[in-house]
């Protein structure tokens, strides 16, 4: 269903990027942020499921600067490695990566959305928060089990955020949620909050072993929901 196709990013940085597109007209468009794992055929799995909602959906090789066409798996020498590239990837960085693939959906002609997973997720909440700092604003963005968060509770998002997370997640402490939770408690409807019951770090994740199918489902109909919502 998909493309590979170049983008460029405000430093000069050229990377990869998938972009799976609608059957028909499209209602809008999304950023799609992968994991640590590269845009691997899960994250690609991701981008084809929303371009048959009607959406174009692109997901960025932010691992490009790092090393180029990386995609990992999820068995053990793949883990290994994606734990040990981790901590060369920095968020603003990141953005800058997001900022090239938003561009590129803006030629959609319609509103454009970031959704993301794990370092996706936290890479989602920044969009929210930073984008502007790099020239870009999405009208809502998505954030599954964002590691990290809870460092960057207090930043104010510019547009409506929706956060997924498993009440089981060893990745993410229940203190980082309710970091978040706490920061926007005022902010009624701006950041909403879902926890799920039995569900562990990348439970929507269905090449993983901690997928949660009804969970999983639960946070994709909201999800759904909210991004039609709020770029349709």
């Amino acid at each position: 269903m998909g493309e590979w196709v170049k983008v460029k990013a405000s430093d000069g940085h050229e990377l990869s990027a998938y972009v799976a597109r609608p059957e028909g007209e499209a209602l809008g468009a999304l950023v799609v942020v992968q994991e640590i794992f590269g845009v691997n055929p899960s994250i690609r799995a991701a981008a084809d499921a929303y371009a048959k909602d009607g959406f174009v959906a692109i997901a960025p090789a932010i691992f490009d600067r790092i090393e180029r066409d990386l995609q990992l798996g999820y068995g053990e020498e793949d883990m290994k490695k994606a734990f040990a590239l981790y901590p060369k990837l920095e968020p603003d960085t990141s953005l800058k990566d997001v900022a090239a693939a938003f561009r590129y959906a803006e030629g959609t002609g319609k509103g454009v959305g970031v959704i993301g997973f794990c370092y996706g997720g936290l890479i989602s909440w920044l969009a929210a928060t930073r984008g502007t700092t790099y020239a870009f604003e999405p009208a809502c963005t998505v954030g599954y089990y964002a590691g990290g968060i809870g460092k960057v509770a207090a930043e104010e998002p510019t547009c409506p955020v929706m956060l997924h997370f498993g009440a089981d997640d060893s990745h993410v402490g229940k203190d980082q949620v309710d970091a978040v939770r706490k920061a926007h408690a005022e902010h009624d409807g701006e950041v909403e909050i879902f926890m799920y019951e039995g569900a562990g770090h990348a439970f929507a994740n269905p090449d993983r072993p901690s997928y949660q199918s009804e969970a999983a489902k639960l946070a994709r109909e909201r999800s759904l929901k909210f991004l039609k919502m709020n770029i349709a």
